[in-house]
């Protein structure tokens, strides 16, 4: 069964280079020019994964995110934005985001972010939400905790990020989370020019 990416954007020229990749990669696109668009799309086409710009007129990313997660709490919406804010980032997850592709857009990263977040839904099964709390995924989660089991040293989050890869914002998430339960510890590494460069590891 082939896959079908849902590209959510009102820039023709981005959707045209979204489509470009994903045909390269043999997914079928179905597009959509708003958010109010593209979640009655989905209501209707129920796709395999989502693409969603962020600024968009008739519902923002945010409120199409809302609308999304209220059909369906399992499906991967990656959120394409120019917007690095951890506070935009935060707003994103806690609305049931799973991923972010910064623009401008390049092929291979994102084609890697919609493997993986494909792979995680198919990981997680069909009878479970991808969801525990705020926008995260089990899968998820459990890949970071072995990521960081692997490692005979504590890692840095662009570390994280690269090896398996996800987004630099989703893991800095997903580390406060395991963080506040009392999973990971921070290592403030001094001596260096700049800011400290923390580095987390399992308790």
């Amino acid at each position: 069964m082939s896959t079908t990416i849902l590209i959510v954007d009102d820039n023709e020229d981005i959707r045209f280079t979204l489509r470009e990749i994903c045909d390269y990669v043999g997914w079928q696109v179905v597009e959509a020019h708003t958010g109010k668009q593209g979640v009655e799309r989905f209501s209707y086409i129920r796709p395999d994964l989502v693409l969603l710009d962020y600024h968009m007129p008739d519902w923002d990313g945010i409120r199409a995110t809302r609308e999304l997660r209220k059909i369906d709490k399992r499906v991967p919406i990656i959120i394409l934005t120019v917007d690095e804010r951890q506070d935009v980032a935060d707003t994103f997850l806690n609305a049931g985001a799973t991923d972010f592709a910064l623009k401008p857009i390049k092929a291979p990263d994102l084609i890697s972010r919609i493997k993986i977040n494909l792979k995680i839904v198919k990981l997680s099964g069909n009878n479970s939400s991808a969801f525990v709390e705020k926008g995260i995924s089990q899968t998820t989660l459990q890949s970071i905790k072995e990521y960081l089991i692997n490692q005979d040293n504590p890692s840095t989050i662009n570390e994280i990020q690269q090896s398996l890869p996800i987004a630099y914002q989703t893991v800095h998430r997903y580390l406060n989370y395991m963080e506040n339960k009392g999973e990971v510890e921070i290592i403030s590494e001094y001596g260096r020019p700049g800011r400290p460069k923390n580095k987390y590891k399992l308790v």
